[in-house]
């Protein structure tokens, strides 16, 4: 299974229902706080080419986007395709 890592901050219900989706399909991911550590959003920044809301997801070196991406890509039937890749 490949890696998958979010970046987000404590507030953020869309970061929530992320690792909520992730969490009911019982994904581990290493969760990253940018409101505790601003080096981190430049660098979350620089990875998902320019775009600044939280969530940021990652799966591997693929960027899946915010969570409207994943929930889309999960009701589409494709995000179980990139967590077993």
């Amino acid at each position: 299974m490949p890696t998958v890592e979010i970046y987000t901050s404590p507030l953020c219900g869309y970061c929530h229902a992320a690792k909520r989706l992730l969490t009911d399909k019982n994904v581990s991911f290493s969760e990253i706080d940018v409101l505790a550590d601003p080096a981190r959003r430049k660098e979350m920044v620089q990875r998902a080419n320019g775009r600044r809301t939280v969530p940021q997801i990652f799966i591997g070196a693929t960027h899946v986007g915010g969570y409207d991406d994943i929930a889309a890509l999960d009701r589409a039937g494709k995000l179980d395709a990139l967590l077993v890749a």
